[in-house]
């Protein structure tokens, strides 16, 4: 069995109030062993009572009397100074290691905390970076957005100021058509004012003409009484019209188809229309000296590959004349019937008007 040693150790110092100067303190020290002996050998009577052995190793007294010599004085503050500086040491010791611990913990949460922020910076980075991106897409896109707009309002300035300038023009058109319908108000009063003036005239005139007329188909006789003829005097009646024979010895007196239709109109007639054969007869009686290419016009004219007359109507007897030639007219010839001959040949010839119904 192991013998169990204690130690103890027990100062005693003794201190005075009133101490001489020059005298130390006396130190009594013990230190005591205990000591456990526990044997087999013993008996069970032994064994049942462990008797404890004291040892008393070292009992010094010190004695500080005035006799004591100062070198033992210096000895003993030495020792003090060593015991002071050893624990200064160990305090010191102490205190770097824990000023180390210290730092080793803030250096770990530092590193800690470090990477921490480390991983957040990156993951802020990632999203900032992503955030960039997707603002730099939509920049990309505002930008297209912005040409387009752009194009757009050059577009639309330029269609404005196209209307602008159209607008400017129908202005400038709606001043000459508001000009000119005052122009053509004007014109049309004027026109009034002539109508109405023309009017009176043709009143003037119709009244003229009716007299005239009266004059014509009733003259009056010797006794102041008129006698009325359905034709005009120089006029010959056959059926229901009047017929004039315009004779010229000369060439110069003659006339053109044209210019013969003219003269008829000025005397209220035409070139002769002949519907019936005894009309055509009539008229061929009527054509007295003339022969070959001389005759007498009358209303007949090739026009488009067909014969028509001066009212529009068709030749209804194909057989009364040669085949027509476009500017060919025809005339009357006494016994040899009609022919036709160059429009612009001078020849004689008849006027027909209605006769006037007594």
């Amino acid at each position: 069995m192991a013998e169990d040693v204690n130690y103890a150790s027990v100062v005693f110092k003794n201190k005075n109030r009133s101490r001489p100067e020059g005298k130390n303190e006396e130190e009594t020290v013990y230190d005591e062993v205990k000591v456990n002996n526990n044997s087999p050998e013993q008996s069970p009577d032994t064994n049942a009572k462990n008797k404890e052995e004291t040892v008393y190793d070292e009992v010094k007294v010190k004695k500080n009397s005035t006799e004591q010599s100062p070198d033992t004085n210096d000895k003993k503050a030495d020792g003090r100074r060593r015991h002071y500086r050893l624990l200064a040491c160990c305090l010191a010791t102490f205190c770097v290691i824990l000023l180390l611990g210290i730092i080793a913990i803030c250096v770990y949460i530092a590193t800690f905390s470090q990477e921490n922020n480390i991983n957040t910076l990156l993951e802020m980075n990632h999203n900032l970076t992503n955030l960039n991106n997707n603002l730099r897409e939509d920049n990309t896109n505002l930008t297209v957005q912005f040409d387009n707009l752009t194009q757009a309002s050059a577009v639309l300035e330029s269609k404005v100021t196209n209307l602008t300038a159209e607008k400017m023009n129908l202005e400038k058109q709606n001043q000459k058509l508001e000009t000119q319908n005052q122009e053509l108000e004007m014109e049309k009063r004027n026109l009034t004012n002539q109508i109405k003036d023309m009017e009176a005239k043709g009143n003037e005139l119709n009244i003229s003409r009716a007299q005239w007329s009266i004059d014509a188909y009733c003259p009056r006789k010797d006794g102041g009484g008129r006698h009325c003829k359905s034709c005009q005097p120089g006029w010959n009646l056959f059926q229901s019209s009047c017929y004039v024979v315009l004779d010229y010895k000369t060439s110069t007196d003659r006339k053109t188809w044209e210019e013969a239709r003219e003269h008829c109109k000025i005397r209220s007639s035409d070139l002769v229309v002949v519907d019936n054969a005894e009309e055509k007869t009539y008229v061929s009686g009527k054509s007295w000296k003339s022969s070959g290419n001389k005759g007498y016009w009358i209303g007949l004219k090739a026009d488009g590959g067909k014969w028509k007359w001066v009212d529009g109507s068709d030749l209804a007897d194909s057989s009364w004349i040669e085949n027509p030639t476009d500017g060919h007219c025809a005339i009357s010839v006494w016994k040899e019937g009609w022919k036709s001959v160059n429009c612009t040949n001078r020849n004689n010839w008849i006027c027909e008007q209605k006769a006037l119904s007594v």
